[in-house]
């Protein structure tokens, strides 16, 4: 047989086997199809345009369609709109058995979030029932949970005190628990009572647990002080010998400029250069948002340490206050968001009370309200968006009155992207979706991409509004319009739907 008709042979079975193939998707039956929309895929490459298959809760094919040649059942032209995965919000707060609906992470186009943060988590060692009863509620977004230091500390009531060798094993026992039961990770509040009293052995020990079970350290560091960024971050990379590690909600408080920022990233780098896998997560704000106990000292932090100092050295604690809340910016730059004076700073409560701010700090203790506090530079926090394996996060919640709990998502399309225009769209979404997940380990989520779970946001990017503020924290974002998770729309045109689909999602295995 002649070259030639062989060639000739070879293109009619091409033809044919591409006529079959056509025949055979044109026959398939898909719930949804999106057409025209401009696809930014979360990994940060250039943005392409194509038309997207869902059936049942995942995506099944990205191409070229034509919509009289298949079958589907529901049909969105997104022509002109941007088609891009749900965000993946790595740090957040929440009870999903008490507010369902998380209509405020649903509102700036947020489909997971990461709860069990700051070493503080629910259940611990008993997770498997904590799981069911947050599958029975049916939650809006899907959510996965990280185990907390503090909480496993505090079950294991150690106090103080340097845990024993039984202790240990005990504190180790119920991490492996929480971790063979789904958490991604365990997570540290290293400022915060219990965390505080961990020393650098009962840290690393627990780190190698985690590491056994391929799974990350999200920490609330020891400081965030602009003078002991570095030391804080010294003491996650010891644990990052034995795990992936992850700086929760970066800042560096104090601190100022671009050149502060490189600073702290090149020493992040330099870590990397040596084999720790290391990451971390910014909220798009320049206020933080804590328990007023953060301006308190170390010796006063729990309610009988505050008392005791009352009543044993009173004038070195109300120097101690002073000259806190004086280097953090003073009193007007704390503004209560809990308890008797929320909505009121500190400066505004004390006028209020007929006394001085720190009469009034002294008079309520360390756990008493939480509050934002102004005392970060936006300069220096906007350079370390930027920065590499650097993720967005809210580090918000339903009921916390921070703006960031409602509009972080929304903010780094309408500030970063539109109006500063430090990042491409394309940066920003992988940030918001591509990295988180990989950096958490959701396999089958974060990416436009087939065969991915169809959490899916539709929007036009230049409509998309933050409409939080410190004093009406609590308003939803503007511009996510159309909102897919597991194949089920949420949201269409801006009209919440009352169908909740999200699911909880656990370390190991595909949800």
């Amino acid at each position: 047989m002649s070259s030639e008709k062989i060639l000739k042979i070879s293109v009619c079975l091409f033809i044919l086997g591409f006529f079959c193939i056509s025949a055979s998707f044109a026959q398939q039956r898909w719930d949804w199809h999106i057409s025209g929309g401009t696809i930014v895929d979360g990994t940060g490459k250039a943005a392409y345009r194509a038309d997207i298959l869902v059936r049942d809760d995942s995506i099944g094919y990205i191409g070229n369609v034509n919509a009289d040649t298949i079958q589907s059942e529901h049909f969105v032209d997104a022509t002109d709109k941007v088609v891009s995965p749900g965000f993946i919000d790595s740090h957040a707060h929440g009870v999903p058995l008490e507010t369902p609906q998380f209509q405020n992470f649903l509102g700036m186009g947020v489909t997971s979030i990461v709860l069990g943060q700051d070493g503080s988590s629910p259940a611990v060692g008993e997770l498997s029932s904590w799981f069911e009863e947050v599958e029975a509620v049916n939650p809006a977004v899907n959510i996965a949970l990280l185990s907390g230091h503090g909480s496993i500390r505090s079950k294991v009531d150690i106090g103080k005190q340097k845990p024993t060798n039984k202790e240990l094993q005990k504190m180790q026992k119920l991490l492996r628990s929480d971790l063979n039961a789904g958490a991604f990770g365990m997570s540290t509040g290293l400022e915060y009572v219990p965390g505080m009293y961990a020393d650098e052995e009962e840290l690393e020990l627990l780190a190698e647990v985690v590491g056994n079970e391929n799974g990350l350290i999200m920490s609330h560091m020891r400081s965030e002080d602009n003078s002991e960024i570095e030391t804080s971050l010294d003491e996650l990379a010891m644990q990052g010998e034995y795990t992936a590690v992850h700086a929760s909600h970066l800042k560096v408080v104090y601190g100022k400029g671009i050149v502060r920022a490189e600073e702290i990233l090149d020493y992040i780098e330099y870590f990397r250069s040596q084999g720790i896998h290391i990451t971390a997560d910014i909220y798009p704000y320049s206020a933080s948002y804590t328990g007023i106990g953060i301006v308190f000292p170390d010796w006063a932090k729990t309610k009988a340490e505050w008392q005791n100092a009352l009543e044993e050295r009173p004038e070195v604690l109300r120097q101690f206050l002073k000259n806190k809340v004086a280097q953090r910016n003073g009193a007007d730059a704390i503004l209560f968001g809990s308890g008797e004076f929320s909505g009121l700073t500190l400066q505004e409560a004390a006028e209020q009370e007929n006394q001085s701010a720190i009469d009034l700090l002294m008079k309520m203790g360390p756990q008493a309200a939480s509050a934002a506090h102004f005392v970060m530079d936006q300069q220096l926090q906007d350079r370390l968006m930027l920065g590499e394996k650097i993720m967005v996060s809210s580090d918000g919640s339903p009921t916390m009155r921070h703006p960031r709990g409602y509009g972080s998502f929304a903010k780094m399309v309408r500030y970063y992207v539109n109006e500063k225009e430090l990042l491409s769209l394309e940066e920003a979404i992988y940030k918001m979706s591509g990295l988180p997940a990989k950096t958490i380990g959701l396999e089958d989520r974060g990416l436009v991409q087939e065969g991915m779970k169809a959490d899916l946001l539709i929007f036009e990017p230049t409509e998309i509004q933050d409409r939080a503020t410190f004093e009406h924290p609590h308003k939803l974002a503007e511009g996510f319009d159309w909102i897919m998770i597991n194949g089920t729309v949420v949201r269409k045109e801006g009209v919440f739907s009352e169908k909740r689909t999200g699911r909880v999602l656990l370390n190991g295995s595909n949800q």
